[in-house]
């Protein structure tokens, strides 16, 4: 080897390592800034769920790890998020609220079967299934969320006690809370009301200074520093503090624990094991989609989901709530420059150290200042613009949002995603199961193409391209137009029929047996009926079912490289049968070939 090519390896390995720690830099600094964001956030949707803040910092540990590990998105950033939080506290509704022992391990049981819904989901492929479901759903459902969250907040921000039960919709507790007996703590609402004007301003400020966004980790620092030194948070014998704090969070990481099993709790958890399971993957999919819409990343849906399962699945003998993809942290975690799942693991390590160090300090932080940012945070999540966009993109388009924001809010949020998703689906299959049809001629330059007004009706052949999925949904439709295509051919005394279906997918029995159905009645009223342009899947399926047998090898033309060579070869072997060859090159357009 000579010295040249000696250099020019030497300097190969030296870029690939500086990139490699370029990348691992650029992952560490996105990982500790979104960890910054993640305490409080944690912290928040813990409250949000009913449960003593800890466990949502366990969530951002566990669950942030083994979800980033395992997942498909080199940003998505799972853990806590508002929606999965909201949801879970509706799950939770069936346990007396003063039994909390009961109702933390009623959770880490829901989060453990929340997880194996999804590794089902994904083991099984149907992952798949969630692009049929409009992003108009999701953006819906967020918006809905976050508008019951931030409802759900006015009553930690104005200081005084949450009323009602988890049965009761978000609109009733809050009738309720705002309207109990006794005065608003002004304190607690001076303090929330200053978390606000921080996290707004703050952003903005740091974005113009291109310094990472840690304003709500500032926000909790500072004012709870601030009610410390007014005072506020220091309580005298016989008396609470003047604002109501959180919980210590014990400086210690997540241990392993099996949940407690009650035969009581198994039918109330699974069916919200199964409406938080899909909501989960649809949030955490959504984002990723729209991540790496920007990243150019190619997404394993199946994969994301069992690294959702997996994660919650682990997490729930970690003592951590449900979680999912946030929105927030992954929007940062891509916007700061994050490179590669390794982000994810930093977040987790950097939470947990934070943990370890400074857990118990968490009993100085006004539960107001989480409202507060919770406030801002779920106002966030009404994306006016994107509301605005998506809504005017079709009808169809605003129905499912609009549907499911207000689903959300009236009728629950554990049941909104469900029939948002259904509405989706039944959306589409009205849709997938409409085949389009056009009749086709032979033009004078010898290309087949869509027939119009000015071109003479066909005599002796006529020829029609079918496009769609040829599924039991489609059956009728496509009975009702080989009927009608038969009654114009015995009308136009037509002697043979080419079916193009080059561009029909996804061919059943059912869809089959009409196809099948139709050609016997045409061979017995003595109508030829071609099939041209089959593409192997098609064929395949024509011969399982006998089809192809039936009706012969000569009517039956493959799909060729070029569009319509399969078309014009069944036309020409149509002519020869009918014995018309006189007719080649007259002014029927059926006839311009040689």
């Amino acid at each position: 080897m000579t010295d040249a090519s000696l250099s020019l390896s030497s300097f190969a390995t030296w870029r690939l390592k500086a990139a490699s720690f370029e990348n691992i830099r650029k992952d560490l600094i996105a990982g500790l800034t979104v960890a910054a964001i993640s305490l409080p956030q944690s912290m928040a949707y813990a409250l949000v769920a009913g449960v003593d803040p800890r466990f949502g910092l366990y969530t951002a540990i566990v669950f942030t790890a083994v979800a980033g590990i395992l997942g498909s998105s080199r940003h998505l950033v799972n853990g806590p998020t508002g929606a999965v939080s909201l949801v879970t506290f509706s799950a939770l509704a069936f346990i007396d609220p003063e039994a909390k022992l009961d109702s933390y391990e009623a959770m880490f049981l829901l989060a453990v079967m929340i997880g194996i819904v999804q590794i089902v989901i994904g083991a099984t492929r149907l992952g798949d299934v969630t692009r049929y479901i409009s992003e108009s759903v999701v953006t819906g459902f967020i918006a809905g969320a976050g508008f019951l969250t931030l409802l759900g907040q006015i009553g930690g921000a104005l200081g005084v006690a949450a009323k009602g039960t988890g049965h009761q919709s978000v609109l009733t507790r809050l009738y309720l809370t705002l309207t109990q007996p006794g005065h608003y703590n002004y304190k607690a609402l001076t303090i929330s009301l200053a978390a606000i004007v921080i996290a707004i301003l703050g952003r903005r400020i740091l974005r113009a200074l291109r310094l990472p966004q840690v304003e709500m980790l500032v926000a909790v620092l500072g004012l709870s520093a601030l009610a410390y030194w007014l005072g506020w948070s220091e309580a005298v014998p016989g008396a609470k503090p003047a604002i109501p704090l959180i919980d210590a969070v014990p400086a210690a990481l997540p241990s392993p624990h099996v949940p407690q099993v009650k035969a009581e709790w198994l039918y109330p958890l699974s069916t919200s094991a199964l409406s938080i399971g899909v909501l989960g993957l649809l949030e955490a999919l959504a984002i990723a989609k729209a991540v790496a819409h920007n990243s150019r990343q190619q997404l394993d849906y199946n994969r994301q989901c069992l690294a959702e399962g997996i994660g919650n699945l682990v997490g729930g003998f970690f003592r951590c709530m449900p979680g999912a993809g946030s929105l927030t942290r992954t929007a940062i975690n891509y916007q700061v420059g994050a490179v590669s799942r390794l982000s994810s693991l930093v977040t987790a390590l950097a939470v947990a150290i934070i943990v370890l160090a400074l857990g118990p300090l968490a009993a100085f932080i006004p539960k107001a200042v989480l409202a507060g940012l919770l406030i801002v945070a779920s106002s966030r999540l009404i994306d006016i613009k994107r509301i605005r966009y998506t809504a005017t993109a079709s009808y169809a388009d605003l129905v499912l949002l609009v549907g499911t924001a207000l689903s959300a809010v009236f009728i629950g949020v554990e049941y909104a995603i469900l029939i948002g998703s259904s509405a989706s689906i039944i959306w589409y299959l009205l849709h997938a199961s409409r085949l389009k049809t056009q009749e086709l001629v032979v033009a004078p330059e010898k290309v087949v193409r869509a027939r119009i007004e000015s071109d003479p009706q066909a005599s002796d052949i006529a020829i029609y391209d079918i496009e769609g999925d040829l599924f039991f949904g489609s059956a009728p439709e496509l009975h009702a137009f080989l009927a009608r295509a038969k009654e114009d051919a015995q009308r136009k005394q037509v002697k043979a029929l080419v079916l193009r279906l080059k561009r029909v997918r996804n061919p059943d029995a059912v869809a089959l047996e009409v196809l099948d159905l139709f050609l016997r009645e045409a061979h017995k009223e003595g109508l030829l009926v071609y099939l041209a342009g089959l593409r192997p899947e098609i064929r395949a399926a024509l011969d399982r079912m006998g089809v192809a047998q039936r009706l012969g090898e000569e009517f039956i033309f493959p799909e060729e490289e070029k569009d319509y060579s399969a078309t014009l070869n069944a036309i020409r072997a149509a002519l020869g049968r009918i014995g018309d060859r006189s007719q080649v090159g007259s002014h029927t357009p059926n006839y311009y070939l040689v």
